[in-house]
């Protein structure tokens, strides 16, 4: 392609709406364009690295078994008010982000934000055997989601292009292996697109299953936090990160003791207060749902997780479609005085939910449900009942290792992929099943793997740039070469550059040809924020010293390659980024 003819254009400044480098230098190098929050277009350029990131994923996808399909966008919304099978709430109650429609004839229908419901029903319709099993179906189809704040450029948005896999296997084993296949295949995916990764545990969200892992991205810029272990390598997001409370010396339990504290409203004016350490104190925040209050409870030098909450409730059976914190005039029903009350005295009608570490101490202070006071030498389960003990806390830097002691420390990165064994969850509701070795009908077993593709793309930017612009690994690259024609105004110049882009192209090189006639400045500033990774220059000063100027855009230094080898040499660089990839 000649630069004179791409459908594009630079910017020397940042756009104002940018929120983060993806987006900043996405835009300005020409490879995207933002219609509204969350919505953008892809210019070639970016319109070629997705290509990219794309034939990758189908490499991998179909060296596994992978069959690809593209499912619709559209779907009747009476499939996502399908209960699942473990009885929680069904999807459109689960999730707040469905763009919603009523098609003429007045039925209701959502813009798919993704297809589990739908891929199980052509799975119900074509697997009739254990003989037609395993199956890996997948699609790279637009997604639409109402996001409620897009954010990070390219990094969370409302129109997404995404590919999802499906897995189905007549058994655990089978679901397992299909499992290791696709976990595998990710990690070729994302070797092969030069990013810097780690795969975590983490929490399965509303698409629901049992076992489920991130690949996360480690970039300053990540929206995600996890934790890792210095010692053996555990790795988790914090929504399911497990870690050692720490022991409390045990005390002989002292009687109930009601102070003074005026103006302690946190945890930490408490202690300050009492001359204690945090962790003797105890934390309480209510919630409601349906119309039913929660107490959770932890110790105080540790903080709630809701998501782990939310979980925690599930398996309680307890509704949490709209849990939310409890307001002002929910507490005033109850009785109960916020920042000064605790699990003792609880009415029946409270759920008490608290966290282990609460058994790891004595002597706790807890809140009085009265202003200004607290109540010392607070004990379980002398002086308050727990309705469910459970992991509901957030872990935290230096935190202790559940598998080998080892000190967990806060990493930041961006998810790349997401992986889940669903189980039957989505099958037993819908009725997917087959025929066992035995003639007996059995349901399947699902499993669920997602890329979003301009995360991916997004995610590459965050990692890998500079001061002056992009710096593209190869295996994503809109092209491999840069062809820099300096004075294209002398005859000799333009007829050597124009014959070197004709061999190139001939060798199968991907080269984006600058025959502009524009300025030296011009032409090496548009190259260096665009991030080829490899730049060659026909000039006069280069043909002078013998030949083109050759530069990888990751390093300072350049090389004369004589004419006659260019596209040799060129074509070795591309192989060798291309293998480190």
């Amino acid at each position: 392609m000649r630069s004179s003819q791409l459908l594009t254009t630079t910017l020397r400044e940042a756009p104002r709406e940018a929120e983060g480098v993806n987006q900043e230098l996405l835009v300005r190098a020409g490879f995207v364009r933002q219609l509204t929050s969350g919505v953008y277009s892809f210019l070639p350029l970016g319109n070629r690295v997705l290509q990219k990131i794309a034939t990758i994923i189908r490499e991998e996808m179909n060296r596994i078994g992978g069959q690809e399909v593209t499912m619709p966008v559209i779907q009747p919304r009476d499939l996502w008010e399908v209960k699942p099978a473990d009885g929680g709430p069904s999807r459109a109650e689960a999730v707040d982000i469905l763009f919603q429609l009523k098609d003429r004839r007045g039925r209701d229908m959502v813009l798919g934000p993704t297809h589990e419901e739908i891929v199980t029903l052509l799975a119900r319709e074509f697997v009739r055997s254990y003989r037609d099993l395993p199956q890996l179906i997948y699609q790279i189809q637009v997604k639409l989601r109402d996001e409620p704040r897009p954010r990070g450029g390219l990094l969370r948005t409302r129109e997404f292009l995404m590919k999802d896999l499906y897995s189905f296997d007549a058994d655990e084993a089978s679901m397992d292996k299909s499992y290791r296949a696709v976990r595998e295949a990710y990690q070729a995916i994302f070797a092969r697109c030069g990013l810097r990764f780690i795969v975590i545990d983490a929490d399965s969200g509303a698409i629901g299953g049992k076992d489920s892992q991130e690949f996360i991205a480690l970039t300053d810029a990540g929206e995600d936090d996890a934790v890792q272990c210095d010692r053996c390598g555990y790795a988790a997001n914090t929504e399911k990160a497990e870690f050692v409370r720490s022991e409390l010396e045990r005390q002989p339990e002292a009687p109930l003791e009601e102070v003074y504290t005026p103006g302690c409203t946190t945890i930490a004016d408490l202690a300050e207060f009492l001359h204690i350490p945090t962790a003797q104190t105890m934390k309480a925040v209510l919630y409601s749902s349906s119309g039913r209050l929660i107490l959770g409870s932890v110790r105080g030098d540790l903080e709630i997780n809701e998501v782990k909450l939310v979980n925690a409730l599930r398996r309680a059976g307890i509704n949490t479609t709209d849990l939310h914190m409890a307001t002002p005039e929910e507490l005033q029903l109850a009785g109960i005085v916020a920042g000064f009350t605790s699990p003792i005295g609880k009415s029946p009608d409270i759920f008490i939910l608290a966290d282990i570490s609460l058994k790891a101490g004595s002597n706790f202070v807890g809140g009085a449900n009265r202003v200004d006071y607290h109540i010392k030498n607070v004990n379980y389960p002398r002086d308050f009942r727990v309705d469910a003990w459970e992991d509901i806390a957030s872990a935290y830097e230096g935190a202790q290792c559940v598998h080998c002691g080892g000190s967990l420390h806060v990493i930041h990165g961006s998810e790349l992929g997401h992986i889940f064994k669903l189980g039957t969850r989505y099958s037993v509701p819908f009725g997917a099943t087959f025929l066992d070795a035995q003639g007996s009908e059995q349901p399947l077993l699902m499993g669920c793997y997602g890329i979003g593709l301009g995360r991916v793309m997004a995610i590459a930017v965050e990692q890998s740039h500079d001061e002056k612009g992009i710096i593209w690994p190869f295996g994503m690259a809109p092209y491999h070469l840069a062809l820099l024609g300096l004075d294209l105004d002398k005859g000799e110049n333009r007829e050597i550059a124009e014959q070197l882009y004709r061999d190139l192209q001939a060798a199968g090189v991907e080269v984006l040809f600058d025959d502009r006639l524009e300025s030296a400045g011009v032409k090496f500033n548009d190259a260096d924020l665009i991030g080829l990774p490899l730049r060659a220059v026909v000039s006069k000063r280069s043909l002078k010293n013998g030949g083109i100027e050759l530069k990888l855009r990751g390093q300072k230094e350049s090389r004369i390659v004589p004419l006659a080898q260019a596209v040799q040499v060129i074509q070795q660089e591309i192989a060798t980024g291309l293998n480190h990839s």
